[in-house]
């Protein structure tokens, strides 16, 4: 089978540490509760953007990219527990089964293995595909679907008629948290530095957004927000906004971070935090029971992730082209 490999040439000039190239390799005969899954689909964000940069830990040459995928169980082992046939989303995280704390024991990702024609996997990290969804919407959804999912509901508790504000709209994280809450009856608004982004948030349901960039922006969200105070914010960016959220929050609000591209600074914790009982809480990636929660999350309320772009094909130039968007 072909695989899309990382390996230690990286085009010059591309900023990346490392370089991508097809390679054949063998599937591995599913044991035990194993299942070999023909990928149909996979999809690509910008954690592969930082992997390509080395800025992801655990990660060498020789990986395989990717993170979600989608695909056909066509054999099992003698006690796999899905059936030959079945359509199932990859659960990208292992080594983390219920514990809401955080993983029992190391959390590995999948493999990076997504990005091959067929993968062998442990059938307990299959669920599954809900049936209103396109192949590439299922793509879409594992990674992000998880993240948020944890994000929203795990850590930030949101519930109906909470007002929550999503930072970076745009991301996949932030677009499918931005679903989620919405489905869950809150009411929600975001940032974004474009224009455009914002008003897809609010095509999407969103109630409005700010331009994170323009100096006034957290008067703009008071505005928003009128005699309401945010009961949640789900945020990826951290940076120096952080010194302002207070303002805007209720007391015993909860702030929910799963990453911080703003700014390799860290965020700033003020005294308004310690006032007004206000949470901050870190969160990547879930358990394996919040997957399933999550899809049924999904399936229940018809949701469908966004999909920027589709390439046809395992090959080096879609996925360097997907990567060039990306950046």
């Amino acid at each position: 089978m072909v695989a899309v490999v990382l390996n230690k040439s990286p085009k010059p000039d591309s900023g990346f540490k490392y370089g991508l190239e097809l390679r054949e390799q063998s599937s591995k005969e599913p044991q035990g509760a194993e299942s070999l899954v023909k990928i149909q689909a996979a999809a690509l964000n910008h954690r592969d953007v930082w992997i390509l940069k080395g800025m992801y830990p655990g990660i060498s040459p020789d990986s395989v990219m990717g993170a979600d995928a989608v695909g056909i169980v066509v054999q099992n082992g003698p006690s796999a527990s899905v059936e030959v046939g079945q359509r199932v989303l990859l659960n990208p995280g292992r080594g983390w089964e219920s514990d809401e704390r955080g993983p029992e024991k190391d959390l590995r990702m999948l493999g990076l293995l997504p990005c091959v024609e067929s993968v062998t996997v442990d059938s307990r990290g299959l669920v599954p595909c809900p049936s209103h969804l396109s192949v590439t919407e299922a793509a879409a959804l594992p990674l992000v679907g998880l993240t948020a999912y944890r994000a929203v509901f795990t850590k930030a508790l949101v519930r109906e008629g909470d007002h929550v504000l999503v930072t970076g709209i745009g991301g996949g994280v932030a677009l499918a948290a931005l679903q989620f809450a919405i489905a869950a009856g809150a009411h929600v608004y975001v940032t974004s530095s474009s224009p455009d982004k914002i008003e897809r948030a609010i095509q999407l349901g969103a109630k409005g957004g700010v331009n994170y960039k323009d100096s006034n922006c957290m008067a703009e969200l008071k505005k928003l927000l009128g005699n309401n105070l945010l009961s949640a914010i789900i945020d990826g960016a951290g940076g120096p906004l952080y010194a302002q959220y207070p303002k805007l929050m209720r007391p015993g609000g909860i702030i929910a971070n799963y990453g911080q591209t703003a700014s390799v600074q860290g965020v700033t914790y003020t005294m308004g935090y310690v006032l007004k009982h206000i949470d901050l809480r870190a969160c990547t990636l879930g358990s394996r029971k919040e997957f399933h929660e999550m899809v049924a999350f999904v399936e229940k309320h018809k949701i469908k992730p966004v999909v920027s772009r589709v390439w046809q094909g395992l090959n080096e130039t879609s996925i360097n082209e997907a990567i060039g968007v990306m950046q």
